[in-house]
């Protein structure tokens, strides 16, 4: 292995994120101008990642077995891995939990408590707490926006807005759960637990969501009262995901929370009748399929950051991004920005945490930015353009469930000038940098830098390289 190669910083090393970027954002763009519907969810992320791979080995020294080594070891990286198993547990909650009838029934709930005249601000409450307890937004739209956009329209309330407290609700879900893909990813990456960037991220989605519900409370008022109609429910039916939630925030090892989340569900699902053992059991193999894309491109693009590494790519970028950085906030606007702009061209939070996830760390280690604001700074950004993004997956199922089923022409970017939490989840993150309010827990547990366990593969082998150099 040719040491000082690795530890030489080559731009050309960066091709293969470029070529990845290029292709998904190419096909979007493509597709998009063509009126096709969903265009960016065209091009499967996972066969863009495979090409960018492909062009990876086809660069640096050395041959295809060495390459293919360098690749296995960012692959089987253990947080990758453990970000691996986490995706498939959590994809077999979500499915055996919504199959027993629990997204139903939360919904039903949260809408019989809510008065019909606070309707815009309870649908944003609702929508927040389903996105914390399943840890998906995009399901929590799909299951929220049919039942409360025909009473919107027959109420005179407002529907792009009343569709922005919504998708607001479940970007909030999206950045704070326990189980969301960017959580995982977010914390996976820098190496922190769950609960710690839970900590850190609290306090800044809080007060956006608290100004928020104040504004939809001022301006979501109907102008005429409309009976809901069913709203039957089951309490018992909520209970496995106030536990997963529950758990998870009193540092319950993941694996354990996620599987006494599986089981409780399933239990609750058969004692019903809603679920037999062999539904449970498919249902349980149907939440892990349901994962495999973001599965394969995590453990794709594990094995491609190692690559780029090893070829000089990470240092190079961290070279010139120090040139910007003078310190410890501007780091942090980087971080912001690198995974602001990644969401921007994949319109998809999580893959984008994914990419900048390696590269985060290594800036982070550099300007001593604590993993758990670093992983914070990571979920925040993405959810903030994830949720304003017109051509995001989340906006454009809104607009097309409105106009599909309810016959009301919606365009997404309609609903973007009322996605005010993501607004204003943008400055209270960026207001978090310059005065680090949200930062008590960090500083009550100081990172350990001398034993960093957040060491990514790459890192980790660009410090043996040292010692053995």
């Amino acid at each position: 292995m040719d040491h000082q190669h690795d530890k030489q910083g080559s731009g050309l090393a960066l091709l293969p994120f470029l070529i990845f970027i290029v292709i998904y954002l190419g096909a979007g763009l493509l597709l998009q101008a063509r009126g096709e519907e969903m265009a960016f969810y065209q091009f499967p992320s996972v066969t863009a990642m495979f090409i960018a791979v492909l062009a990876a080995f086809c660069m640096g020294k050395g041959s295809i077995d060495e390459k293919f080594s360098v690749f296995a070891r960012g692959a089987a990286n253990e947080n990758v891995l453990t970000m691996l198993m986490i995706y498939i547990l959590a994809g077999a909650f979500s499915t055996v939990a919504k199959a027993m009838g629990g997204v139903d029934s939360t919904v039903n709930l949260g809408l019989s408590i809510v008065p019909v005249h606070l309707l815009t601000a309870g649908v944003f409450v609702i929508s927040a707490f389903m996105g914390t307890a399943t840890g998906t937004s995009m399901g929590t739209i799909t299951t929220i926006v049919p039942i409360v956009v025909g009473v919107a329209d027959k109420s005179g309330l407002s529907v792009p807005m009343l569709l922005g407290a919504c998708v607001g609700g479940a970007m909030f879900g999206d950045n704070l759960s326990m189980i969301s893909d960017t959580t995982i990813a977010a914390t996976r990456t820098q190496g922190c637990g769950l609960r710690d960037k839970f900590r850190v991220n609290f306090f800044i989605a809080l007060p956006a969501a608290a100004i928020t519900v104040v504004i939809l409370l001022a301006a979501g008022r109907p102008e005429t009262a409309v009976e809901l109609g069913d709203l039957s429910f089951s309490i018992v039916k909520v209970l496995p995901y106030v536990a997963v939630l529950a758990l998870a925030l009193a540092g319950v090892n993941v694996f354990l929370t996620l599987t006494i989340g599986i089981f409780g569900a399933g239990i609750i699902g058969i004692a019903a009748g809603d679920l037999t053992v062999f539904t449970l059991a498919q249902n349980i193999w149907a939440g892990f399929t349901g994962m495999s894309e973001i599965f394969f491109l995590a453990l794709f693009c594990g094995g491609l950051s190692e690559l780029i590494a090893h070829n000089g790519g990470i240092v190079w970028l961290i070279e010139k991004l120090r040139r910007m950085m003078r310190g410890h906030k501007s780091a942090q606007v980087g971080i912001a920005a690198m995974v602001s702009l990644a969401d921007c061209a994949t319109a998809n939070n999580t893959v984008a945490i994914i990419v900048s996830g390696s590269v985060a760390h290594d800036v982070s280690r550099e300007y001593r930015v604590d993993p758990r604001r670093t992983a914070s700074l990571l979920d925040v950004f993405s959810c903030v353009f994830q949720g304003l993004l017109p051509y995001g997956a989340q906006l454009l199922t809104a607009a097309t469930l409105t106009t599909t089923t309810f016959h009301i022409e919606m365009s997404p970017v309609e609903i973007v000038p009322y996605m005010w939490y993501c607004w204003i989840l943008a400055a209270f993150g960026l207001l978090s940098i310059f005065v680090p309010y949200a930062d008590g827990a960090c500083r009550k547990d100081p990172w350990n830098w001398e034993y960093d366990v957040a060491e990514s593969g790459v890192t980790a082998q660009k410090a043996m390289l040292e010692k053995e150099q």
